[in-house]
């Protein structure tokens, strides 16, 4: 699979406790956080004596068949997860939530995010007689609970939390409990929701709306929930926190219906589009967004400068989800088939395009030239984040520096290079600006400044991880 956009998010978690529905609950939501990931999905259910689980490739409704749902019927607590690859190959043993059978019981687990230091963990724990049965990172915090000799369940997840650095949303089932667990830094969403009576959580809260639940609170940076039939337990498995939310998830990643802290990620994308507007000196007549995650955004900028907003781009969604792109060419056919222009709306004009994101420049030049041939008089470029210049370490796949265009080449050489106008980025301390007005406590920017929140302690992007685990 191949995201013409060149931005990819690693998956989507959903959780729930002692529910009649669990599993179709957790069906529910899987399909709402389907956008997180498209390469497989799974479910992995508890009755308080054992768990089990079912799993596939690709979307939702063609990883699990019917009969695997009627099997997990009549389980009252469930996890869920849907993946996209960013550190382990796309194939099925990687396919989560991973479910491990043992004499001291049973446990399953689902991970959003990236470890930075899962390779040298894995490499010590194989060292001491551990057998991996996947390429992912996400299990080796199942290889450091099952290590742990002391008898308090709880103690045994702190210690292994502690010893992982990245970024990571856990959710961690077995007979007795559900565990929700986040990184220091908060560096992906993770929500605490109630449906029913019963407590859940989600990577986004567009999951709770489809299952009818309440949007709770955001977990926090360093928390650790446990839900259990005694309740619910609030703790902290670390006393450091340094909230660093990922600037992606606010731009592109997250459902437009989802809430951040209460506050609706449409409205946040928005206030980027106006804060576009007030660094941007262009005069035209519509303006246009690139569908679907700069739509917002575009309304933002039509508001601020009084342009009217036009749909000059049609997106088709019945193409791209499995269509495998190699190569340049192969990339711009991709994108040829995914957008078009609306000539009755874009000719003679002169239009001002907003989109959330460059990465390669494939998609931008496209539809620079599709927009020209349909007639555009002047097409101007505006992108509603600072220019993403580095690779993510911490779940994201943002390519290597090579293949990033801003990397590489100035904003100038970045508008001749896609044939625009004129091209404007927002800028770094305005994007902030917007995050801090609703309720932001601190976000990582690395893809566009290269300050990292978290020490990368293993020198190696996603890709090559992958190559590495995979031959360990």
């Amino acid at each position: 699979m191949y995201d013409i956009r060149g931005l990819n998010e690693e998956c989507g978690i959903f959780g729930v406790w002692n529910h009649e529905r669990a599993s179709e609950l957790t069906y529910i939501a899987l399909h709402s956080l389907q956008h997180r990931g498209q390469e497989g999905a799974g479910i992995v259910c508890s009755n308080n004596d054992y768990l089990f689980g079912a799993r596939g490739m690709g979307l939702l409704t063609e990883a699990l068949t019917n009969d695997q749902l009627v099997s997990l019927r009549d389980f009252p607590h469930a996890i869920g997860h849907v993946r996209y690859a960013t550190t382990g190959g796309s194939e099925l043993s990687n396919v989560q939530p991973f479910l491990f059978k043992g004499h001291k019981g049973d446990l399953g687990l689902a991970h959003n995010g990236n470890l930075v230091n899962a390779i040298s963990i894995r490499d010590a724990l194989e060292d001491d007689g551990a057998i991996f049965q996947t390429s992912s990172d996400s299990e080796v915090l199942a290889h450091l609970i099952r290590k742990n000799k002391s008898r308090d369940r709880k103690q045994r997840i702190k210690t292994a939390l502690k010893q992982l650095k990245g970024a990571f949303a856990y959710v961690i089932l077995d007979e007795d409990s559900l565990t929700i667990a986040m990184d220091d830094h908060g560096v992906r969403p993770l929500m605490l929701g109630e449906v029913d009576g019963s407590y859940c959580v989600a990577s986004e809260t567009c999951a709770f709306t489809a299952i009818g639940a309440e949007y709770i609170r955001d977990v926090e940076p360093g928390e650790l929930i446990t839900l259990s039939d005694a309740g619910i337990d609030f703790d902290r498995y670390t006393d450091k926190e340094q909230p660093n939310m990922c600037s992606m998830e606010y731009i592109y990643f997250t459902r437009a219906d989802s809430e951040f802290r209460h506050s609706s990620v449409y409205s946040i994308r928005k206030s980027l589009g106006r804060a576009l507007a007030e660094e941007t000196e262009v005069d035209a007549d519509i303006v246009i967004g690139v569908p679907d995650s700069s739509l917002a955004a575009a309304k933002g900028f039509s508001e601020a400068t009084g342009i009217k907003q036009e749909q000059g781009l049609l997106k088709n969604r019945y193409v791209g989800r499995t269509f495998t792109a190699s190569g340049q060419e192969a990339r711009e056919r991709a994108v040829r088939m995914k957008l078009s222009p609306v000539r009755d709306v874009v000719e003679g004009k002169r239009i001002f395009v907003v989109d959330d994101s460059i990465v390669r420049g494939t998609t931008s030049r496209f539809i620079v030239k599709a927009l020209r041939r349909a007639g555009a008089k002047e097409v101007h470029m505006g992108v509603s984040s600072p220019p993403l210049k580095n690779p993510c370490y911490y779940g994201i796949d943002v390519s290597t520096h090579a293949e990033i265009i801003a990397s590489r080449k100035s904003n100038e050489e970045i508008r001749r290079e896609i044939d625009a106008d004129s091209l404007t980025y927002l800028s770094v301390g305005r994007m902030h600006d917007v995050y801090h007005s609703f309720g932001s406590r601190g976000q990582c920017d690395a893809c566009f400044t290269g300050n990292y929140p978290i020490d990368i302690e293993e020198q190696l992007l996603p890709q090559e991880k992958d190559l590495k685990t995979k031959g360990v």
